[in-house]
């Protein structure tokens, strides 16, 4: 029994206009290697990088719509730098270009001790910066 790939598929152009894009959407957000799931997540959370490797996108964030091609590559970008060692957390801290931030609960709220000063998580962090610039 023989086995045979199937034909290759390429973007297709014609006189300047793209007539075929490649794309790995279909009825939900996908990215190979990645999984993204759709879930409830606090108030003002548009996406989540987890440490698994996964990536959470709110229900609030409509489906197909350029805000979701934005969370999505902000949390690309997440995942890229804890798969290659640069971004890692876990309760207590996080650790970004080799610098560890303290983490604590303080009065119910998750906040990040940057510069000597605690900030509640969500907000002008090094690594926030660095991972919106991709859109």
């Amino acid at each position: 029994m023989a086995f045979k790939l199937g034909r290759t598929r390429q973007f297709e152009a014609s006189g300047g206009e793209v007539k075929q894009k490649l794309s790995f959407r279909n009825e939900q957000v996908s990215v190979p290697g990645t999984p993204v799931i759709r879930k409830s997540l606090a108030p003002g959370i548009m996406g989540e990088a987890n440490m698994d490797g996964s990536i959470y996108i709110s229900n609030e964030v409509q489906p197909g719509s350029k805000e979701e091609d934005q969370v999505l590559l902000h949390e690309m970008r997440h995942a890229t730098d804890m798969r290659t060692g640069k971004l890692a957390y876990n309760d207590d801290s996080i650790k970004y270009n080799g610098i560890t931030y303290p983490r604590e609960t303080i009065n119910g709220r998750d906040m990040i001790k940057v510069d000597g000063k605690w900030t509640e998580a969500g907000g002008d962090f090094p690594w926030e910066k660095d991972a919106a610039i991709w859109y």
